[in-house]
């Protein structure tokens, strides 16, 4: 198979974990015979330094002409200090997902056993935890009609039935595919959009008899997820609640540098860590790669290549059983591993086993 992938490293930590899910992408690729060409672009701040947008038109062609997208992460800190700023690195992230269609971001939450001791919850709450949120990318607030001044602001949350629709149509073709139990969270006792979310629902719903549909308000969403977390098995909601639940989630594992995500809809499909830019370590060779590495399983599987995604997700967890770990996760006797080693390290055993 022949693979066209678009790199985005974007900023911050985002160049160094990149470099390491390349590396291991081709590793598994040369194992299995596959021809995988990279092409480079910029987004995020480092695209408004160069060219003074945060996903310039030249990224969207690369991105449009590739077959998948290996992102990495978008901010600065002198964007994050200054709320004045006008142009945001964020932006690129929100363009890229708008102009590209990405109406679905698919986000699994899953425990490793070995590192439940780093999760802030107790052991017997969190082991064998595994659900997926699956979160509409491109409507709510992120993307309604906004007005900012220095004594008003607003930001506006609009749903259409047919974004919904096709949002829960995903969902439910997950769940079948897992263990049939799908909760919709939502906040239908105060938003007029999270009523028309449960309503579809509700109308959607005798569709799919073989699964379980429940409703959950997102505060209690968010208490469930920290006090019964094997209670989930595919989740479903708009936007912010999606991006919020999501980061909650993946603390519960120990680090939000374990868990990867992928955003599909209409076009190029992009594949990301659920965490940030972390502008403070960058260039330290510290940050985790994992859910970089995670995310080009991911990839894998989006083009039904399963014995690759397979021997990802195998080298991943022998890293993690060798004691191969950042300092994030590394255990407190060992010596703890940088970035690009931990990378090569994984590269070297998809090649040899």
């Amino acid at each position: 198979m022949e693979l066209k992938i678009a790199v985005l490293p974007g900023d911050g930590i985002g160049p160094e974990i990149s470099k390491a899910g390349v590396r291991v992408m081709q590793a598994v690729c040369e194992k299995f015979g596959h021809k995988v060409s990279f092409e480079y672009a910029l987004v995020g701040a480092a695209a408004i330094d160069a060219m003074g947008n945060p996903f310039p038109e030249e990224t969207y062609q690369i991105c449009k002409d590739a077959d998948a997208v290996l992102f990495s992460a978008v901010g600065g800190l002198r964007f994050d200090n200054n709320p004045d700023a006008k142009v945001r690195p964020e932006q690129g992230l929100l363009a890229m997902r708008k102009r590209l269609g990405l109406f679905a971001n698919i986000r699994p939450i899953e425990t490793f056993d070995c590192l439940v001791h780093k999760s802030p919850l107790r052991k017997e709450l969190v082991e064998g935890a595994d659900f997926v949120c699956i979160r509409e990318l491109t409507g709510g607030m992120y993307f309604g009609e906004k007005f900012e001044s220095d004594d008003k602001a607003y930001d506006t949350c609009v749903y259409t039935r047919s974004e919904i629709e096709r949002i829960l149509k995903v969902a439910y073709e997950y769940a079948r595919r897992r263990r049939r139990h799908l909760t919709l969270v939502d906040k239908a006792n105060v938003l007029a959009s999270s009523r028309l979310w449960r309503k579809i629902a509700k109308e959607m719903a005798p569709q799919y008899p073989d699964v379980t549909t429940d409703y959950m308000y997102v505060d209690n969403a968010a208490m469930k997820m920290i006090q019964e977390p094997r209670f989930f098995d595919v989740m479903v909601t708009e936007n912010t609640f999606g991006d919020i639940l999501t980061d909650e989630g993946s603390v519960i594992t120990g680090s939000m540098g374990l868990l990867p995500s992928a955003s599909t809809g209409e076009s190029t499909p992009v594949f990301e860590p659920i965490h940030g830019s972390w502008p403070q370590a960058a260039g330290q060779d510290i940050a985790n790669p994992l859910a970089q590495i995670l995310s080009v399983a991911m990839l894998f599987d989006y083009f039904d290549l399963k014995d690759e995604a397979k021997v990802v997700r195998e080298a991943v967890n022998a890293s993690l059983d060798a004691c191969v770990r950042t300092p994030d996760i590394q255990v407190e006797d060992k010596t703890p591993f940088g970035t690009q080693a931990v990378g090569e390290w994984i590269a070297d055993y998809v090649t040899t086993h």
